[in-house]
């Protein structure tokens, strides 16, 4: 199975969505290889940084969910790097 590298960039403007966006990342924990998160009080939202080592189809399903959270918004950059 092909995988990618990737990182998912996240906003999120709806504290109230942050619970359901925690239980999906950890439904995809076996592909994460790292996060960081960043609260920025001064403009009331968080900054979350994701990066992913899965297959394609993966990572667009993982963005897909997050994306649809209210108030949250997902933007994916995918590496060159595939491995087998």
């Amino acid at each position: 199975m092909e995988t990618r590298v990737a990182v998912i960039g996240i906003i999120v403007e709806n504290y109230e969505s942050a619970q359901k966006l925690n239980e999906i990342l950890h439904n995809y924990g076996q592909y994460i290889i790292g996060r960081i998160g960043i609260p920025y009080r001064e403009k009331n939202i968080s900054i979350i940084s994701v990066a992913v080592d899965a297959p394609q189809d993966v990572i667009s399903a993982l963005s897909g969910k997050i994306g649809k959270l209210s108030g949250v918004s997902a933007k994916t950059a995918y590496s060159g790097v595939i491995s087998k």
